[in-house]
Formats: C-alpha cells, sequence, structure tokens
C-alpha cells in the first residue's frame, strides 16, 4: 500500500506480493479464487457451474461457523466439568484436619546455647558477695545472682536500666535475688569519669539513685556527653548529702582502680560489649526483654 494514502492502517496484513488487505475487507485470503474478482461477470453458457462455485462460497463461511459453535460447546464442557472438580478438591481441602505441629515447632527455642563446663565453672565464681557493697542490691546469700556489665553511655543499657531493672525489683525485695554491677568501660574518658562519680555517689549511700539519673536523662539512641557539671547535677538529682564531698571523692585514685578491676575482669572474660548479663550460671547478651529475664530468674529459683 503506497505511504501516501490516507486510509492506511498500522495493523494491515501485508502478503508477500506487495497487496494489502485493509480490516473490514473481504473474507478472503490474498490470491484466493472462491469468489469474484473486481470486473468479473458469468460467462455466457456457465450460469451453472458458476452459480454452483458461487453457492459453494456462500456455503463456506456458514459451516465454519457451524464448527466453531460445535468447538466451543465442547470447550465449555470441559471447563465446567475443570471446575467442578476444583471446587470438590477445594471443598476437600477445607473439610480437611490441620496437621499437628511437631515437637520441634512446640519445643520453645532456648536464647542462649548451654555453656561449656569450664565456663560455668568460671561463673560460679563471678559473685563477690561482699556485705555493704555499695555497687550491689539484695541479700548477700540470695539464690540466685545477677550480674550487670553496663557503661553509662550505653543508650542499650540505659534502657535496660530504665524500662527493665525496675520491674525486677519484687525479686531482690523477696530476698531470692542479688544483683552485682560492674562498670565496663568501652566509651572513653567521660564513661570512665561517670563510673567513678557513681562509686562516690556510693560512698554516701547513694549509688544506685545517681545511676538512675544518669539513665533516666540518657537519649534512646547514641552517646550522650556527660560532663562534670552533669554529674554535680546528678549527684544533687539522687540526693547526694555532701556535694563537696561527692567531687573531691569522684577523683579518687582509689575509686578509679575499683573501675579499672572491673573493666579488667570484664576483659578477661572476653566480654566486648554492653549490656552483659550471668544470672546464675546462665549468660544473656543485650537488653532482651523482660519475659527473657524473668523466666531465667525463676528458672534459677527466683521468685517475687
Amino acid at each position: 500500500m503506497p505511504s501516501s494514502s490516507p486510509q492506511q492502517q498500522p495493523d494491515a496484513y501485508l502478503p508477500p506480493d506487495g497487496d494489502a488487505t485493509t480490516p473490514g475487507g473481504p473474507d478472503e485470503a490474498p490470491g484466493g479464487t472462491g469468489g469474484l474478482r473486481p470486473g468479473q461477470g458469468w460467462a455466457p453458457g456457465s450460469d451453472r457451474t458458476d452459480r454452483s462455485r458461487t453457492r459453494s462460497a456462500a456455503r463456506l463461511p456458514w459451516v465454519l461457523v457451524a464448527m466453531l459453535g460445535t468447538l466451543s460447546l465442547v470447550l465449555g464442557s470441559l471447563l465446567v466439568a475443570q471446575n467442578g472438580e476444583l471446587q470438590d478438591l477445594r471443598r476437600m481441602a477445607e473439610q480437611a484436619p490441620a496437621p499437628a505441629a511437631t515437637a520441634a515447632q512446640q519445643a520453645p527455642q532456648q536464647t542462649q546455647a548451654t555453656p561449656a563446663p569450664e565456663a560455668v565453672a568460671a561463673m560460679k565464681k563471678l559473685p563477690r558477695r561482699v556485705k555493704d557493697d555499695p555497687t550491689a542490691l539484695g541479700k548477700v546469700d540470695a539464690p540466685v545472682t545477677m550480674i550487670v556489665w553496663s557503661d553509662y553511655r550505653c543508650p542499650f543499657c540505659s534502657v535496660w536500666a530504665r524500662d527493665t531493672f525496675p520491674q525486677l525489683k519484687p525479686y531482690v525485695d523477696s530476698g531470692s535475688l542479688r544483683i552485682e554491677h560492674r562498670d565496663l568501660v568501652l566509651f572513653g574518658e567521660q564513661s570512665m569519669a561517670t563510673a567513678i562519680a557513681a562509686r562516690a555517689a556510693g560512698q554516701q549511700g547513694k549509688y544506685w539513685e545517681f545511676s538512675h539519673a544518669v539513665h533516666a536523662a540518657a537519649p534512646t539512641s547514641g552517646h550522650p556527653e556527660i560532663t562534670a557539671a552533669d554529674l554535680k547535677v546528678f549527684a544533687q538529682q539522687a540526693g547526694v548529702p555532701d556535694l563537696a564531698k561527692f567531687s573531691a571523692d569522684s577523683t579518687s585514685a582509689g575509686l578509679k582502680a575499683s573501675v579499672e578491676k572491673d573493666v579488667t575482669e570484664a576483659r578477661q572474660l572476653g566480654l566486648t560489649g554492653t549490656p552483659f548479663f550471668v544470672i546464675n550460671t546462665t549468660p544473656l547478651s543485650g537488653a532482651q526483654p523482660l519475659q527473657v529475664f524473668t523466666q531465667t530468674l525463676e528458672a534459677n529459683g527466683a521468685h517475687k
């Protein structure tokens, strides 16, 4: 078809000899002989033959229609039968009982692997059980001890101290749990200074109150800046009675040595992150949900 024709369709059929049959044209393949060509008439003496051909050509589309109709009916019947089978299978699946859970699915997941015998022996030696230790809470002879390693600039330590620690106090009050705090300084000089200041507050019986004040002011992420002025504010909030003594003790070489002793012990144990816990002989890493702590405490004999 010439490219200049305004009637050209983009989806026109183009036969091999270059003729085109546009949509809506005669229902005849190009080059076929089933019908009359333009300009062709009836030849004298050939009416019967030509009319017979014309009638055959006219009947051909109806035969095709009848065949297609029959095929459609057959396919429709097959689809209906298949749909019925699918509905029966779906109904059977819905009525079938659910498979029972396996023993592995029913068993609760363990949060920690069983420690090696050497590790168990080492953990049994960790509790200090020092009477009147300001960094400890609970009875000296409590059947369950929980040792806590933390850094005052660790955001996860502050989250645990704010959200989980207060809910463990009933176990301490019952006499079945003792909590011992250890310092693991990870975040520089400010962390060290705060740990010493907490022990300075502990010299006046306000160790845990000071720790609570520091963690209460900490952000939920990042490592807060804790200046010397901040430490005095925390001491005031904790109710430290003698702030002058507190300031002097905050530079004490003896208290600094106590903090360094905790850090050395943690390093020897291979601890590199905070918070970290040991409940009797069960280690727990990170600020895990409260349920993990209560289940572990009660499994070791603690109670409210």
